[in-house]
C-alpha cells in the first residue's frame, strides 16, 4: 500500500540571490501544481549577513531590516506569479541550514537554490544547499539548470532506480511528480560489470552483457510493478542501459524537467549521507534534482 503524502506546505528558502530567487519562483509553480500553501523562510544571524556590520537603526539590527526586506520582496514575487496562492513568511534569527532543516521536518517539499559563485556558478553546490540535501528528513529539491532549461517543459520527469530502491519513496514521487504535471516518467537503471564479476550460468548467452542487462531489468519491473498499478495514468518509459549510473542519469538529466534520485539515511550515522550518484547529481545536473529519502530502522540497543 502507498504510503501518505505529507500534506504541509512547499517551503522555500531565500536569500535575496538570482539563484534564490530562481528557486522561488520553482517553489511557487509546484506549489500551485500540488494545491498546497507556499512557506517562503529566509534564516541569517544578523552580524554575519554578507558581511553587513551590525549597526541598530530604531532599536533593530541592520541585518534584521535586510532580512525582512528579503523575506517581503520574495512574497510579492511570489505573489505576482500566483496571484491566488496562500503563502506564508519566516524572518529566522539563526544560521540557514539549520532552520532550514527544522522547517522542513513537517513540509510537503523543501525547495533551495543553487549556490554556486562566480564563474563554476553553474557547477558547484553551495554549503547550505549540500547540507540541508544531505540531511533533510523529507524530500528537497535543489533548484539547477539556467533559464532556458528551467523553461524548455520537456513534460518528462526522470527517476534513477538502483539496487536498494524497490518500492522506495523516491519511485513513489516520482510517479506522483509525473501524474500531477502530465508528464512522461522516463525510469532508467544502468548496470556495469566488473572483469572478475562471474555471470549466472542460468543467464548464459553469447551476447556480452545481456545477463547484466537482464538482471537490471528486472529490477526495474520490480521496482515500478507496485507503484505503476497506482497511477495506471502515467506514461512510463523504461530505459535499461550499460554505464555508470552518476554520469547516465546527469547526461540524460539535459532531456528532463526534474531529476529524482532516492537518498538512504542510516540513523546510526551522524554526518552527512549523499551517495555518488545523489553528489554527482547535485553538482552537475542542468535541470531540478528531487532527493527523496528512505529511512532506515533506528538500531535496536544492543545493535553495534
Amino acid at each position: 500500500m502507498e504510503a501518505p503524502v505529507v500534506t504541509g506546505p512547499v517551503i522555500v528558502g531565500v536569500d535575496g540571490s538570482d539563484a534564490g530567487l530562481t528557486a522561488l519562483d520553482w517553489a511557487v509553480d509546484e506549489a500551485v501544481r500540488h494545491g498546497c500553501p507556499l512557506r517562503i523562510v529566509h534564516a541569517s544571524l544578523w552580524e554575519r549577513y554578507e558581511g553587513v556590520a551590525s549597526e541598530r537603526t530604531e532599536d533593530r539590527p541592520s541585518g534584521e531590516i535586510l532580512a525582512e526586506g528579503v523575506v517581503g520582496t520574495a512574497a510579492e514575487r511570489a505573489r505576482r506569479r500566483a496571484p491566488g496562492l496562500v503563502l506564508t513568511t519566516e524572518v529566522l534569527a539563526e544560521d540557514a541550514q539549520s532552520a532550514l532543516l527544522r522547517e522542513g521536518q513537517d513540509a510537503r517539499l523543501l525547495v533551495v537554490g543553487s549556490r554556486g559563485r562566480g564563474a563554476i556558478a553553474d557547477v558547484l553546490l553551495g554549503s547550505v544547499g549540500l547540507v540541508v540535501a544531505a540531511r533533510a528528513h523529507g524530500p528537497v529539491v535543489v533548484v539547477r539548470g539556467d533559464r532556458h532549461s528551467l523553461e524548455a517543459h520537456h513534460r518528462r520527469i526522470l527517476l534513477g532506480v538502483g539496487d536498494h530502491d524497490v518500492d522506495e519513496p523516491a519511485v513513489r514521487f516520482a510517479f506522483r511528480e509525473a501524474a500531477v504535471r502530465d508528464a512522461e516518467l522516463d525510469v532508467v537503471t544502468s548496470w556495469r560489470r566488473s572483469g572478475h564479476e562471474p555471470v549466472d550460468p542460468s543467464l548464459a548467452t553469447t551476447e556480452p552483457g545481456a545477463a547484466f542487462a537482464h538482471r537490471a531489468s528486472e529490477l526495474l519491473d520490480k521496482a515500478l510493478e507496485p507503484v505503476a498499478r497506482a497511477h495506471p495514468g502515467v506514461r512510463l518509459r523504461r530505459t535499461v542501459v550499460e554505464g555508470p549510473a552518476p554520469r547516465v542519469l546527469t547526461e540524460r538529466a539535459a532531456a528532463a524537467d526534474l531529476l529524482v534520485v532516492g537518498a538512504r539515511r542510516r540513523n546510526r550515522l551522524v554526518g552527512p549521507e549523499l551517495g555518488r550518484v545523489a553528489h554527482r547529481a547535485l553538482h552537475h545536473a542542468s535541470c531540478p534534482v528531487a532527493l527523496v529519502p528512505t529511512h532506515d530502522p533506528a538500531p535496536s540497543p544492543g545493535d553495534g
